[in-house]
């Protein structure tokens, strides 16, 4: 096993962290099916909204490819969030994931406002949105298995740059997704799934998480455990991280 690379007081934070959200996911899962919940969603039934994203996809293209063109800062993932280390630091800096972030649970950094407005302007009207960021796997580079920590929300992926040779691809539970430019997908990202890139060639995709469809009750709880929780705990060190 890998060992933790994070400080004590880290690992203690997410231990506390964990364990909140725990009892959190415990009540979501009575409505969203327990371990019997789906891993993968019908974007168009699950979420429409978020089709606009799927039918602009080149002009998001076009956006990402001119921010990794003009030398944008695309820091490692763990460096905005340290909890993340395990899964995202690598001893060899050229297999890195790097993210451009572009929204967390209402913070916009002034970095997306100046050089991404147009993927802002298609994500703004999105209702539900919780985070949203560009994703860069260098070539060559996995994520290991892991599962998210919050039950509250379902992951988009919009493939903006795939390798056509070997070609990279998500595993969630016991199903491969591959890749490919201009296509969706949906999935719940608190089950088991890990991201494997063998080609040669960088892997670069719009991640876009919306708040999970639930009844009215427990949709309300999801609104305010967000806004209340996990605003200032995650987003904020975030936005604090990124400077």
């Amino acid at each position: 096993m890998k060992p933790d690379p994070r400080p004590l007081a880290l690992r203690f934070q997410r231990t506390v962290a964990d364990a909140v959200l725990s009892l959190v996911n415990g009540f979501f899962d009575r409505y969203t099916g327990g371990r019997r919940r789906p891993a993968f969603f019908d974007v168009a039934a699950t979420v429409p909204p978020l089709k606009a994203l799927t039918d602009r996809w080149r002009d998001i293209q076009a956006e990402v490819d001119a921010l990794l063109a003009d030398g944008a800062q695309f820091p490692r993932y763990h460096e905005l969030d340290p909890h993340i280390a395990r899964i995202s630091q690598n001893d060899d800096p050229s297999k890195s994931w790097r993210v451009f972030l572009l929204y967390a649970m209402g913070e916009i950094p002034e970095d997306a406002r100046r050089r991404a407005p147009r993927t802002l302007g298609l994500l703004e009207g999105l209702p539900g949105l919780y985070q949203a960021f560009f994703s860069v796997l260098a070539p060559g580079t996995s994520v290991p298995a892991h599962e998210g920590p919050y039950r509250g929300y379902l992951r988009y992926h919009l493939g903006l740059r795939v390798p056509k040779d070997n070609p990279p691809f998500i595993r969630v539970l016991d199903r491969n997704h591959v890749w490919k430019e201009g296509e969706d997908v949906l999935f719940d990202d608190s089950w088991d799934h890990e991201v494997v890139n063998s080609s040669k060639e960088r892997r670069v995709v719009l991640i876009v998480d919306v708040l999970r469809p639930l009844p009215a009750f427990p949709a309300a709880v999801n609104r305010w455990f967000v806004r209340r929780v996990i605003h200032p705990l995650y987003a904020r060190q975030l936005i604090r991280n990124l400077r």
